[in-house]
């Protein structure tokens, strides 16, 4: 069709992710600052429990995949949410 360029799902995918990213980083800074600090403090121990759960049940050969998912449950819910981790993976194995 001559003028418009072909736009590839790698860029359109691209530029649906900055967008979401943007609208993101646009509602964190509309949000209350204690509700960021929150979600940071969450974060950060969310990630050391994952790590101490992975560290000390390697010994009774029991470890939680780090992957995207459990890094997001762990990081948004902090301690419960490794405990949540702990228990889906007791059920499911």
């Amino acid at each position: 069709m001559g003028f418009l360029p072909a736009l590839e799902l790698n860029v359109i995918i691209a530029y649906a992710f900055g967008i979401i990213l943007i609208y993101l980083i646009g509602r964190m800074l509309t949000m209350p600052i204690r509700l960021v600090f929150k979600l940071i403090y969450n974060g950060i121990v969310g990630g050391i429990m994952l790590w101490i759960v992975n560290f000390v049940g390697a010994y009774f050969n029991f470890t939680i995949g780090i992957n995207p998912i459990t890094a997001l449950v762990a990081g948004f819910l902090g301690i419960p949410g490794v405990v949540l981790l702990i228990l889906f993976k007791l059920f499911i194995n």
